[in-house]
C-alpha cells in the first residue's frame, strides 16, 4: 500500500464509528472471526480498545492484522483502522495509484 493509498483511507476512515470494540477478554477467536467478516462485508473499518483492555492497542492491530490478511492503516490512540481489499469489484474501494 502506498503512502497516498494510506492517506485516502485514512480520510475515509476519519468519519467512521467503530465498528467493534475490544474489552477486557482481548482478542478471542470469535472476535476475529466477527472482524474477519465485517472486512469481507466493507473493506475498511475501524475497532475501538476500551480502557478495560490491558494490551497494546498497536500490538493488537499487528496481530488482528494477520489474523485476518488485511492491512493496518492506522492506530490512533486506542483506535485501529484495518482494510482489506474486497472481492466484489462493483462494491471495492477505488484507491489512488
Amino acid at each position: 500500500m502506498t503512502t497516498k493509498q494510506r492517506a485516502y483511507l485514512k480520510g475515509l476512515a476519519m468519519t467512521m464509528d467503530p465498528v467493534f470494540q475490544v474489552g477486557k477478554n482481548s482478542i478471542t477467536p470469535e472476535v476475529t472471526e466477527a472482524i474477519r467478516e465485517a472486512l469481507a462485508a466493507r473493506e475498511l473499518i475501524k475497532v475501538a480498545v476500551l480502557k478495560n483492555c490491558a494490551d497494546d492497542p498497536k500490538e493488537m492491530a499487528q496481530l488482528l492484522a494477520e489474523r485476518t490478511q488485511s492491512q493496518v492503516v492506522q492506530v490512533i490512540g486506542k483506535k485501529i483502522v484495518l482494510y482489506k481489499e474486497g472481492k466484489d469489484k462493483n462494491k471495492r474501494i477505488e484507491l489512488p495509484k
